[in-house]
C-alpha cells in the first residue's frame, strides 16, 4: 500500500448503493489504498450518488459542492453512482476530478490509475460497459452498524413501471449467480453479521433472467441461504406485489432464520392509477396478498411504499388509498410524492405546470395518509407488548444503562426502534429482551439474562 493513497467513500441512496460503496471500497483496498474513515484525510474523496428522482438528485449534487468546498485543495474529488450513470453524456461538472458510471465497478481501479496520472485541471470520465457480474468480489468494509449487513443478489429491474428511472439507470434484470451470492453469505456470517438484509430492485424477479421458462428462483436461493452454518437471520427487503412469489411464504414458515418480515411497494391501490403506473394489482387483490401473508405467518410484519400525487390520482383515488391503509392494516408504511422524470413514459402524461398544482395537493393528501398509519402502527405494535424476541443493538446511550436497538419487525432505517434498559450492551450484540410497552412508533424493553 503506497503512502498517502487513502479513500474515503460517502454513500447516499438506497441499501444496494451502499453495497456499490463497498465494492468501491474493496477494488480501491486491493490496488493499494488504505480506506480512510475522515474525508479531510483522504487523497480521493468518491460521492456514490442516488439519482433516481428529483430530491436524491439534489441532495447528490448538494453533497458533492458541500466536499468539494470544504476538502483540501489537493485532494481528488469523484462523482459516482446513479446520477452519475444516468447523466454521463450530459453532465458538465468541471469542479469533479473524475466522473464515473455504476454499471461495471470492476473498472474503478482503471479510473483510480488514471486519476493519479491525470494532469492537474483533467477531469477523468469512465462509463464502463453493462458486464455487472464482473463487479462480484468479497467486501472488506461494510458501512452498515456491526452485527448487520446487506446483501445484493440482482441488479436492475424488467418491470418498467411508467414513472420509475430505475431501468435507465441500472438497465435490465441481471441475476448474481447462485454460488456467489452464497459465498458473499458465507463471508458475512464469517465475519460475524448476524443480520443479512436481502436487496435488489424486486428479490422475487431474482433468476427469471436465468430460468428457461422466466420461473423465479428467490425461494429456491432463500431456502439454501437459510441452510448455511452459523448464528445469523435473513431479512427480505423489496418484493414487487404483482408478481410475488406465493411458495415463499412455506419457506419462511419452515426456517426460523428467515424473519417473516415483507416489504411490498405496492404503490398504489386504484386500478386508473395502478393502470396508468403499468402495475396489474387493484386494492382487492393486494388486500388479499396481505391477508394471505398473515394467515400464512401470524407474526408477519408488513411494509409498505405508496406514492401520491401520479398523473390521474384524484381525490376518488386518495380515498381508496385511504380505505386500502384501513383494510391491509400495515405494520409500517412510508410514502412520498411522485417525481416528474424526464424520459420516463410518466413524464409526458402532464405539464410541468399541473405537475406543480397536483403536488401541492397530493402534500397535503399526504399528511393525512400518514396521520392514520401513524395510528394503525402504533395499533400493531401493542401485540409485541409481553412477549420476548432476539434483538440486535444498534447504538448504547452513552452514561446511560440504555441502547437502541431492533427486533424482528424493525428493519434497518426505515422502522421503529426498540429502546432496551440494560447495562454493558455493546454495538451488535445480540440478546433477548422483553418488550413492555409501546411508545410512540418505538417499542420499550428490557433485558432478559441467557
Amino acid at each position: 500500500m503506497e503512502e498517502g493513497k487513502s479513500i474515503y467513500v460517502e454513500s447516499l441512496g438506497c441499501a444496494k448503493n451502499q453495497v456499490d460503496s463497498e465494492t468501491l471500497l474493496a477494488l480501491a483496498e486491493k490496488a493499494g489504498y488504505r480506506i480512510e474513515g475522515d474525508p479531510m484525510k483522504a487523497s480521493v474523496v468518491v460521492v456514490n450518488t442516488c439519482g433516481f428522482i428529483e430530491s436524491a438528485k439534489k441532495e447528490a449534487i448538494d453533497t458533492f459542492f458541500t466536499f468539494h468546498g470544504a476538502l483540501p485543495e489537493d485532494t481528488k474529488l469523484v462523482l459516482a453512482g446513479c446520477l452519475a450513470q444516468r447523466y454521463f453524456d450530459e453532465l458538465e461538472l468541471p469542479e469533479a476530478d473524475a466522473v464515473f458510471g455504476n454499471h461495471d465497478l470492476s473498472a474503478f481501479p482503471v479510473l483510480l490509475e488514471n486519476l493519479e496520472k491525470a494532469e492537474k485541471g483533467d477531469q477523468v470520465r469512465l462509463c464502463p460497459g453493462t458486464d455487472r457480474t464482473k463487479s462480484d468480489c468479497r467486501r472488506t468494509h461494510l458501512l452498515s452498524r456491526k452485527g448487520s449487513a446487506y446483501l445484493k443478489i440482482s441488479e436492475g429491474c424488467n418491470h418498467r413501471c411508467n414513472y420509475c428511472a430505475i431501468p435507465l439507470i441500472r438497465g435490465p434484470l441481471v441475476s448474481r449467480r447462485e454460488e456467489d451470492i452464497i459465498a458473499d453469505a458465507r463471508d458475512l456470517i464469517a465475519r460475524g453479521v448476524y443480520e443479512i438484509n436481502i436487496v435488489a430492485q424486486d428479490l422475487g424477479a431474482y433468476g427469471t433472467d436465468l430460468d428457461e421458462n422466466g420461473r423465479s428462483r428467490f425461494p429456491e436461493l432463500v431456502r439454501k441461504l437459510a441452510s448455511l452454518d452459523g448464528e445469523y437471520v435473513i431479512r427480505m427487503l423489496y418484493i414487487h406485489p404483482d408478481t410475488f412469489p406465493m411458495e415463499l411464504l412455506d419457506v419462511v414458515r419452515e426456517n426460523s432464520r428467515i424473519l417473516p418480515y415483507f416489504d411490498i411497494p405496492f404503490q398504489h391501490s386504484h386500478p386508473s392509477v395502478l393502470r396508468l403506473m403499468k402495475r396489474s394489482g387493484d386494492r382487492e387483490t393486494y388486500v388479499s396478498l396481505v391477508r394471505r401473508i398473515r394467515e400464512a405467518l401470524p407474526d408477519a410484519v408488513v411494509r409498505t411504499t405508496l406514492m401520491l400525487g401520479f398523473p390521474g390520482e384524484d381525490e376518488e383515488a386518495f380515498r381508496d388509498l385511504m380505505a386500502f391503509i384501513e383494510e391491509a392494516q400495515f405494520d409500517w408504511m412510508g410514502s412520498f410524492l411522485y417525481s416528474r422524470e424526464e424520459d420516463t413514459p410518466a413524464y409526458d402524461m402532464r405539464s410541468q405546470k399541473e405537475h406543480d398544482r397536483a403536488h401541492k395537493v397530493a402534500m397535503r393528501w399526504q399528511k393525512e395518509l400518514e396521520a392514520r398509519q401513524e395510528e394503525i402502527s402504533m395499533k400493531r405494535l401493542e401485540r409485541f407488548v409481553g412477549r420476548t424476541f432476539r434483538a440486535i443493538v444498534e447504538e448504547p446511550i452513552q452514561g446511560e444503562d440504555l441502547a437502541i436497538a431492533r427486533i424482528y419487525s424493525q428493519a434497518p432505517d426505515v422502522d421503529g426502534l426498540t429502546v432496551i434498559m440494560g447495562e454493558g450492551l455493546k454495538e451488535g450484540d445480540v440478546v433477548r429482551v422483553g418488550i413492555r410497552a409501546v411508545r410512540g412508533l418505538d417499542l420499550e424493553a428490557v433485558l432478559i439474562d441467557e
